[in-house]
């Protein structure tokens, strides 16, 4: 693969898995939720990630290309899970990071859920690798302040994370949908209220989008239900390790 002028797209077919649509009005759209995570896969060996059937392309081995920086990531306050003050400018800087923007109502099973389980992949392969482990990190964003309560995104959290040790992973979301709101604009996150609250997929209308995040606070990708193959992510965030290694020297 070479090195692109733009932010970089990868061609591969929509990402969807087959659910019954009776299943959305059986269970509560929480419960619904976490049976949607818990059926992707979850690997703990990066050689083992599997080939789906809707990403069915050999990844680019890692440094074999370059990831042009799309922009700068944008900073903006937040509480994280522990209900403590954080600044999202210490969360995208210092480690790879791979930040994702979820609600945890959202049952659609190619949006919240699926992008949450991707991240559940790169968490469990960390486990059993320490140079990941300690220079890649995960946060997921929730843009549903008024319901994703700190205390709710702790439980969330720990129902989530297969492995216990791994990456840092943080789950925070911001005091209110106001303060939310210029951290929404800056990474283009459209986010609106649906017409049906009770809708059995969530209450909220969203695009999917997931980014990645260099050392030095830049994004350096950015990808949709489309691209989120987590193979693919996995090689973007050991090239930007190796980048990082290439320039200082470092081995680890």
């Amino acid at each position: 693969m070479t090195a692109h002028a733009g932010p970089r797209l990868v061609t591969s077919k929509k990402f969807h898995r087959a659910v019954s649509s009776k299943a959305f009005t059986l269970v509560p759209v929480f419960a619904f939720t976490f049976l949607i995570f818990a059926a992707i896969p979850r690997s703990t060996i990066a050689a083992d990630l599997p080939r789906d059937s809707e990403f069915d392309y050999d990844p680019p081995a890692p440094g074999s290309y370059a990831l042009p920086v799309v922009k700068l990531a944008a900073d903006g306050a937040l509480l994280d899970a522990n209900n403590k003050a954080v600044n999202l400018r210490d969360l995208t800087h210092g480690r790879v990071t791979v930040l994702s923007f979820i609600y945890t109502r959202c049952a659609a099973p190619k949006a919240c859920p699926y992008a949450t389980g991707v991240l559940g992949q790169l968490h469990d392969i960390t486990a059993n690798d320490k140079t990941l482990a300690k220079n890649m990190r995960l946060v997921s964003i929730s843009f549903d302040p008024e319901y994703d309560t700190p205390q709710h995104l702790a439980t969330y959290s720990e129902n989530v994370r297969e492995e216990k040790s791994g990456c840092e992973w943080r789950f925070v979301t911001a005091k209110s949908r106001a303060e939310l709101e210029p951290i929404l604009v800056a990474y283009d996150q459209a986010v609106d209220k649906k017409s049906n609250p009770t809708d059995p997929q969530g209450p909220l209308y969203h695009t999917l989008r997931v980014f990645l995040i260099d050392r030095e606070g830049r994004i350096r990708n950015i990808y949709s239900s489309g691209t989120l193959d987590p193979r693919l992510v996995l090689a973007d965030v050991k090239t930007l390790l190796l980048e990082g290694s290439a320039r200082s020297g470092r081995t680890d």
